[in-house]
């Protein structure tokens, strides 16, 4: 049966949240393992800007690393920023087109798609994981999931230790679905720190406080304000600092000086055990309990088809033993895949809702049950025009696709509605005219509304094909959108349009052929009951 099924277009569209809005730019947004070092990662944001600068599409580049004095910004310091400025698509060139062999198969100017996959490959670093989204579509999502890329793994647990672990077998799994592009779990404890544990009984020899000892630390290596310069308008802080020769490793820093108020030149060494520690560079929760976050990067196939496979796998390494999960630990699945349950849930309600009101409104205009059964089986059969289009034109099921659902719901009574009435005034003209008599007259009315009155039935479903059609060669930000809320009601008014004029007209015949068998028999019973006159 399940093979059977998959031969009706709707169990072969995949599903998503919403399709891709395209916003003229791009964010490169990679991630590195943590613990690296200013130095290193300057570096590597400087080559990355290069390579992306190379393709002439780019207009600039613009690359962050680390975090800024601000609470909205908590990005740690693994995490790359580079926000590219694309040029106007007009004044994009011709370039090679590749296929996955490398072979050249089209000279034309590139799409979104074809630059992402272009830049992709030009940056391959050992330790980089490659993730490409776009500047307002990642700020939403941030601050909605925390999942910058389309899906995210969240596990939750108390122990930081075992989140890292579980985290790491989890992202060697999900690498191996199909579709996958990177994978990358956050290294909780991959943080690296100089831990000073202070002797309390050493400097109380020398007569010496915490805060004494801990003060040299701070100059030492973070520096210390002293005065503030003003340059006109602008005001810069000159910060003491020692140089780095003095603070540069371990050594160092145990020879520095802590001057005593016995006037003794005291070596930190002799005061603090200087070590350097791993531990979490930055701690996530989400209902008071730790998390542990994997970001995965997918290309070639849609969200919902792609979490359920990654679902699948999952759950088989933790049966197998291959993830081993402990009592008290939890996965979840997010990212675009949390939008999608709520819009689900939503939709579940919004659905249902709109034909119950479609066909209270129907009915307020009918009057008749009858009449309105016979308008709402405009529904399935449009139904069956908008989802072979979307197979046919290759998009996935999403909440543009839905509205653009909902829509056509009413546009289906709208075009049911004319088809009725023309019915009904055939049928009533007839009635008067006392032509109605048997099912050829019956036959002959219904001819008369239906096909003599052809014209202004494709006129009305015209005007929305004049209407929507024109969308599907629309370019620029929102097209995508737009497309996928027309494409439904395209496919769907055609199909129901053929509907109405093959299957409106015999369900309208054995509907009445019945009224009217009944309107003969009464006669014919009444003649039969008369008394015979006595002879």
């Amino acid at each position: 049966s399940q093979q059977v099924g998959k031969l009706f277009p709707y169990q072969n569209i995949g599903s998503e949240f919403m399709p891709p809005l395209y916003e003229g730019d791009l964010l490169y947004m990679p991630t590195t393992f943590p613990g690296i070092s200013s130095t290193k990662a300057r570096e590597l944001l400087q080559q990355t800007d290069k390579i992306i600068k190379t393709f002439p599409e780019v207009h600039h580049v613009f690359g962050k690393v680390g975090r800024a004095e601000t609470a909205t910004d908590p990005a740690p310091f693994d995490m790359i920023e580079t926000t590219i400025m694309l040029r106007d698509e007009k004044d994009w060139p011709k370039a090679d087109i590749k296929d996955d062999s490398g072979k050249v198969i089209a000279h034309r100017r590139r799409t979104v798609e074809e630059l992402v996959d272009a830049l992709n490959s030009a940056i391959q670093f050992p330790g980089l994981a490659n993730a490409w989204t776009m500047p307002i579509k990642t700020r939403i999502d941030m601050l909605s999931t925390g999942i910058k890329t389309p899906v995210g793994i969240k596990i939750a647990g108390p122990s930081l230790a075992e989140l890292e672990r579980i985290g790491s077998e989890v992202e060697a799994v999900v690498k191996q679905v199909p579709g996958t592009t990177s994978a990358y779990s956050e290294r909780v404890i991959g943080g690296r720190y100089l831990e000073f544990d202070i002797n309390r009984d050493e400097i109380a020899r020398y007569g010496l406080t915490l805060g004494e000892v801990q003060e040299v630390l701070a100059v030492a290596l973070g520096g210390m304000p002293i005065t503030t310069t003003v340059e006109g308008l602008e005001r810069y802080t000159i910060n003491l600092r020692y140089e780095r020769d003095y603070r540069q490793d371990l050594q160092a820093l145990r020879d520095l000086i802590v001057p005593a108020p016995t006037g003794a030149q005291v070596p930190m060494g002799q005061l603090a055990t200087i070590k350097v520690v791993n531990a979490a560079m930055a701690i996530k929760s989400e209902a008071a309990v730790p998390n542990a976050w994997i970001y995965v990067d997918v290309k070639g196939i849609d969200i919902g088809t792609y979490v359920r496979a990654a679902m699948r796998t999952v759950n088989q390494a933790i049966a197998d033993g291959t993830i081993t999960l402990p009592e008290g630990y939890s996965i979840f699945w997010s990212g675009q895949y949390e939008y999608m349950l709520r819009a689900k849930e939503r939709l579940l309600l919004v659905v249902p809702l709109t034909l119950l009101i479609v066909a209270l409104l129907i009915y307020l205009s009918t009057r008749s049950f009858v009449k309105t059964g016979i308008v709402l089986l405009a529904v399935p059969f449009s139904v069956v025009g908008a989802f072979w289009l979307i197979y046919l034109l290759d998009y996935n099921m999403s909440v543009a696709v839905w509205i653009g659902l909902i829509a056509l719901a009413g546009l289906d009574a709208e075009t049911g509605m004319v088809m009725l009435l023309y019915l009904d005034i055939a049928y009533e003209k007839w009635q008067k005219e006392g032509r109605m008599r048997n099912g050829e007259d019956l036959r002959e009315a219904i001819y008369h509304g239906a096909v003599k009155r052809l014209r202004p039935k494709v006129m009305t479903v015209a005007t929305t094909f004049i209407a929507l059609v024109p969308i599907m060669w629309s370019t620029g930000t929102g097209a995508d959108v737009m497309k996928r809320i027309a494409v439904p009601m395209i496919g769907g008014v055609a199909t129901s349009l053929l509907m109405e004029l093959l299957v409106y007209p015999a369900i309208f015949y054995i509907w009445r052929s019945r009224a009217i068998r009944r309107q003969n028999q009464l006669p014919a019973a009444a003649t039969a009951a008369q008394p015979e006159p006595a002879h």
